[in-house]
């Protein structure tokens, strides 16, 4: 037995919970730690489903957006048939795992390794063969996420049968383990999983070389999507939207150009791209010309606004933070824009293989490529930049897991209190 935090079923909490935060912001915090269907309680270690999989035990499991969006109720009913409950959340992992296991490329862990998990739940976690997403290593498009031998749910953390990092244990495939390197402390590796994230979100934005990028939100995944932006695009100008102090001086120190309040944001970047600025009789302004990509990392329907009203005709607008709120796609549809989803990471892109006469790949087994050259995993280049990047003290804080309630409501004051990532230590009786 041990101790984790679960969320249940129960529709009336969780509505109340919705309409609390929805209706009165503030009380967000106290909502997701009073009426949410959330408990702390002891239960048994999670099964292993099959001989590929291994129990670890967390060492630090941070708080994520999608997280808190789950517990205040804010997330859509969309994701309602993606997930199974109870599940205990989290999935940005730093654990030992508790015996031997050979990963999929092979390396072997002796138990007591520190690894940490990509969280998507695929084909490969779930004995099937492998879709198109999967076979193609976009593991994050996987159409398979509530079929195979596991319950429905799209990530580690969001499955009633492997468990989440906000507890004593969990089960994870082999494919989804990366070994942690001896000389990375905790309190970077538990930031691997967003920085994939945020690598996947900078390569999916693929800015031309010079292009003019604007970063909406300066969160942990803003932050480090600017991070991963410097580190792996040949993006030109990039200008950040912070709100709070502490995110400004961080957004200058990982690379921004500029840094813009909220409030400023169109005509900062009018200035900047000379575009000519319409002010409507109803609605905010917005530009005929601007930045040639835009990355929404708030989620809101304020920030998608900004990023769709700020970007030049043709260009590209990505949407990484988890979608709260509605919008006026106009924009999208007279600027003639490109709206690109930036969801999870990717265990990185076969090369495509050779024909074989029949017209099949060469070299597959069971719908995945057998020895075929592969673009880097997103867990790779996050592993690079969690060792090279100035993060000493982005874990602002950590928590006790029977210290729940202030957890989650430092996470859910996050900015305002100049943090950016809060954490539970699962090390910590």
């Amino acid at each position: 037995m041990s101790r984790a935090l679960e969320l249940y079923r129960s529709l009336p909490r969780y509505l109340t919970t919705r309409t609390v935060s929805g209706r009165l912001p503030s009380l967000a915090g106290a909502a997701a730690t009073t009426t949410a269907p959330l408990r702390l309680r002891d239960r048994p270690a999670p099964s292993r489903p099959g001989p590929d999989w291994v129990t670890i035990r967390p060492r630090l499991s941070g708080i994520c957006g999608s997280d808190l969006a789950t517990v205040t109720g804010r997330s859509s009913f969309y994701f309602a048939s993606l997930v199974s409950m109870p599940f205990v959340p989290g999935h940005e992992i730093v654990a030992d795992t508790q015996t031997d296991i050979t990963l999929s490329d092979g390396t072997e862990l002796p138990a007591g390794s520190r690894v940490v998990v990509d969280p998507v739940l695929g084909c490969a976690a779930r004995g099937l063969p492998a879709c198109a997403g999967c076979a193609a290593g976009h593991t994050s498009r996987c159409d398979r996420v509530t079929s195979g031998h596991v319950s429905p749910g799209l990530q580690t953390g969001f499955c009633a049968d492997t468990g989440g990092g906000w507890s004593g244990a969990l089960v994870a495939h082999r494919s989804q383990l990366y070994p942690v390197p001896a000389g990375l402390p905790d309190e970077r590796a538990v930031l691997v999983e967003p920085l994939a994230c945020a690598v996947h979100t900078a390569l999916r934005a693929a800015p031309a070389d010079g292009d003019r990028v604007l970063v909406i939100g300066a969160g942990a995944v803003g932050l480090f999507t600017l991070l991963a932006l410097r580190a792996f695009t040949p993006a030109g100008t990039v200008t950040v939207v912070a709100k709070h102090r502490r995110q400004v001086e961080l957004a200058r120190l990982f690379g921004a150009d500029e840094v813009l309040p909220p409030a400023s944001a169109v005509g900062g970047v009018r200035r900047g791209t000379r575009a000519l600025r319409l002010d409507p009789e109803v609605g905010p302004p917005y530009l005929l010309g601007g930045v040639d990509v835009a990355i929404d990392c708030a989620g809101s329907a304020s920030s998608l606004s900004t990023a769709l009203r700020t970007t030049r005709a043709g260009g590209r607008v990505v949407l990484s933070g988890v979608p709260t709120g509605s919008v006026d796609l106009t924009p999208l549809w007279f600027r003639e824009l490109e709206l690109v989803g930036a969801y999870a990471s990717s265990a990185g892109a076969a090369v495509r293989p050779a024909a074989r006469p029949d017209g099949r790949p060469d070299g597959q087994v069971n719908g995945q490529v057998s020895g075929q050259p592969r673009q880097r995993a997103d867990f790779d280049r996050a592993l690079e930049l969690a060792a090279s990047a100035p993060l000493d003290g982005i874990v602002s804080a950590t928590y006790p897991l029977d210290r729940w309630r202030d957890a989650l409501d430092h996470a859910l004051s996050a900015g305002r209190l100049g943090a950016v990532k809060v954490a539970f230590d699962l090390m910590t009786p």
